[in-house]
């Protein structure tokens, strides 16, 4: 975290998350919880949706618990998390979803705003054709 992570988390993408805070704000990742929580943590973001791996006996089987949070199973762990507050999308005034990757398209296509930050190849163009925001946070 010291070494690789901290580095890369730029003064702007600090803002960002500080833009919003008072919200209710979540980070929703493919990448296992226990990697991205000491990252959400640094952020001061407190719901995190990642992949959760299944351990037995204290060991990593390779195994998922529970749905993974990768494309179609990132919208269902929301919709999921929204429903356990007694919340849905409805309940917002608008809903915003910033990524990086084509993965994240159905997520990105839910929501009133996406934004694509740094995005790949595939979502760039995709995001250019709809004319959806785009951002860098690189420094």
């Amino acid at each position: 975290m010291q070494e690789k992570i901290r580095p890369m988390m730029s003064a702007q993408a600090r803002a960002l998350v500080e833009e919003f805070s008072g919200n209710l704000i979540a980070v929703v990742t493919a990448t296992n919880s226990f990697i991205t929580r000491p990252i959400v943590s640094e952020f001061c973001i407190k719901n995190l949706i990642a992949t959760e791996p299944e351990e037995i006996e204290q060991k990593f089987t390779g195994g998922v618990t529970g749905i993974p949070s990768f494309r179609e199973g990132k919208v269902k762990r929301v919709k999921a998390w929204l429903e356990s507050l007694g919340l849905s999308l409805s309940s917002f005034d608008e809903t915003l979803f910033y990524s990086d990757s084509i993965n994240d398209l159905p997520l990105l296509e839910m929501v009133d705003r996406p934004v694509v930050v740094d995005p790949d190849p595939k979502l760039k163009e995709h995001a250019s054709k709809l004319g959806w925001e785009q951002l860098t946070l690189h420094r």
